[in-house]
């Protein structure tokens, strides 16, 4: 287990190898977050001003109209986010293989593949609803239920992206190829992550608990103006780190997929590396 972790971090290590070289991958993330944040306002602000959740407060449980506003919503959201994530991994994939992408390269990978990300974002809205449903009308149970269907549907669609960008195939295929390779890189699907979000986390915290020094030390001196005006560039600090880690797990996303698929390696992932920590399961 020890051993694990340790390549999971090597893991990690390796993914921010890969950043800094390319350090425009992290548009990626941040596009996808400004854009979820836009439609989120444009959702909620209108559905807000003609009382829609209010109607729904008042009757004590969703109906269908919630329904497909909730499913709307989804396959818009998942369309962005998928469509930025098929950026960051194709662009990665280029860099993997020796080139030099540019942001543009990934957006043109993204464009040429969007009819099967929409098809994807569909699928995902589907799952999404119905999960939801369960949640809301069967109680701690549905929740418990709902929690572990969304983690397998996690785990078996965690290739589909860059299934979709490499492979010539739409996205009920795609999501069958994902499952097929998650049956070889299960374990790494998670311990790979785990060593990325242990890192990304440990400095996310140490950013925010030096901001809150920070903004209590302003406030004590110049009082609220102060204290909101050293708060700005601390609650950037925390947005750049959580774009860096984006960047890095769908960096790692990508050499993951290259040795499940091809059992290719790279300068940034070497053999060495990428052996130790991919051990086919069997």
């Amino acid at each position: 287990m020890g051993e694990r972790i340790s390549n999971s971090l090597r893991l990690a290590r390796a993914s921010w190898e890969v950043l800094r070289a390319d350090r425009e991958l992290v548009i990626f993330p941040i596009v996808s977050a400004i854009a979820a944040a836009i439609l989120v306002a444009l959702f909620a602000i209108p559905l807000w001003a003609v009382g829609f959740f209010d109607t729904i407060e008042e009757s004590g449980s969703p109906g269908a109209a919630s329904y497909v506003v909730l499913f709307l919503f989804y396959v818009v959201l998942y369309t962005i986010i998928n469509f930025c994530n098929a950026a960051l991994v194709g662009a990665a994939l280029v860099r993997l293989r020796g080139g030099d992408p540019t942001a543009a390269d990934g957006f043109r990978l993204a464009v040429r593949r969007l009819g099967p990300i929409v098809g994807y974002a569909l699928i995902g809205a589907t799952v999404g609803v119905v999960l939801q449903a369960i949640r809301e009308r069967s109680g701690l149970l549905g929740n418990i239920i709902a929690g572990l269907i969304g983690m397998a549907w996690g785990l078996v669609t965690y290739l589909v992206v860059p299934v979709l960008v490499v492979e010539e195939i739409g996205p009920v295929e795609s999501i069958k190829r994902s499952a097929a390779l998650f049956r070889r890189t299960w374990g790494e699907q998670v311990i790979g992550n785990v060593g990325i979000g242990l890192v990304i986390g440990l400095v996310t915290f140490g950013a925010i608990m030096a901001g809150v020094v920070l903004v209590a030390i302003a406030a004590a001196i110049g009082g609220v103006v102060l204290a909101i005006i050293v708060s700005a560039p601390v609650v950037l600090t925390v947005a750049a780190i959580i774009a860096v880690g984006a960047a890095m797990k769908g960096i790692f996303t990508a050499a993951l997929y290259r040795f499940a698929a091809d059992d290719a390696t790279s300068t940034f992932f070497p053999d060495d590396l990428i052996r130790n920590a991919f051990v086919p399961k069997s």
